[in-house]
């Protein structure tokens, strides 16, 4: 069966299991993401809803609970499991272990080895041969409300801002103000923005945004803004109520939860786009509302 019709737990199984046979092998974003067939900024989200934690997190802490395990049942000394865990000093990698475990490399492993162990606690869930059966899932149904739609062929103009999601307010500043003194703002303006990228995976300086607003004629425009279209299409939308702070939970359930439950597949060449249905400064941030929106098939 070709990956892409496989049903979304078992995409993310294959993907877990590979990254524990391969902690010391190629992990990049773009190699799972292919392997899941998922776009890169898709497949963060969907892992992050359904495992519970980031891809990042989850390789450094199964990369710190094999360093664990070796110090419970090896005589590896701690220099070689510190760098054989990506790690470029004992001090930073004793660091990182006492943060997971509340205990030091060294009185991990001299007095905690029954403590520790696996199958006494669960702080270990590194195996040297893993199976599907040691994976588990955040299982729990999802809260969102959730509506398809068709949505026709939109024309924007937009300001690409680059940065921090939480910076993008000299962007709409700069293109409201242009178009307010254009004459093509109305009742039937859509404020739209796309977002390319993932704040718990992309470096908050190369984080990638549009800010649109819908126009139905072509205008001419100032050289830091451009036109572009959002597909016509089937999407799917949930509305998030309240300050843009939530909005990182919004996606994480709409991705890692609903997604998965309801059997439809992304197009992975869009990226998801919010409609500010309410935003400040019209209300106050706890009244906006968002929503998001997901090109499905």
């Amino acid at each position: 069966m070709s990956t892409l019709l496989k049903p979304y737990n078992e995409r993310m199984m294959e993907v877990l299991l590979y990254i524990q046979h391969n902690l010391d092998g190629d992990l990049s974003p773009e190699t799972l993401a292919d392997q899941a067939c998922f776009s890169v900024a898709h497949f963060h989200r969907i892992f992050k809803g359904m495992i519970g934690e980031s891809l990042k997190e989850h390789i450094r802490r199964l990369r710190l609970e094999r360093a664990a395990y070796r110090l419970c049942y090896t005589d590896d000394q701690i220099m070689e499991i510190a760098l054989d865990s990506g790690f470029e000093s004992p001090e930073t990698f004793s660091r990182a272990f006492k943060k997971r475990f509340m205990v030091p490399p060294s009185d991990f492993r001299n007095n905690s080895r029954t403590m520790f162990a696996p199958g006494n606690d669960g702080k270990i869930h590194y195996r040297p041969e893993p199976s599907i059966n040691s994976f588990k899932m955040d299982d729990s149904p999802a809260k969102c409300k959730v509506e398809i739609r068709v949505r026709e062929e939109t024309q924007v103009i937009f300001i690409r801002h680059v940065g921090s999601y939480f910076e993008v307010e000299k962007a709409w500043e700069k293109l409201c103000g242009w178009a307010y003194s254009k004459g093509l703002l109305s009742q039937d303006t859509e404020f739209l923005g796309l977002c390319y990228d993932d704040p718990d995976i992309t470096p908050e300086e190369k984080i990638r945004y549009d800010a649109c607003i819908s126009i139905d004629k072509t205008v001419e425009l100032p050289p830091e803004m451009g036109h572009q279209i959002i597909p016509a299409g089937k999407y799917a939308i949930t509305t998030h109520y309240g300050s843009y702070e939530g909005l990182n939970d919004a996606y994480k359930e709409f991705y890692g939860k609903w997604l998965p439950a309801n059997g439809y597949q992304l197009k992975n060449s869009l990226p998801s786009f919010e409609k500010y249905v309410k935003a400040p400064p019209d209300v106050p941030p706890e009244e906006a509302i968002t929503e998001i929106w997901l090109a499905i098939y």
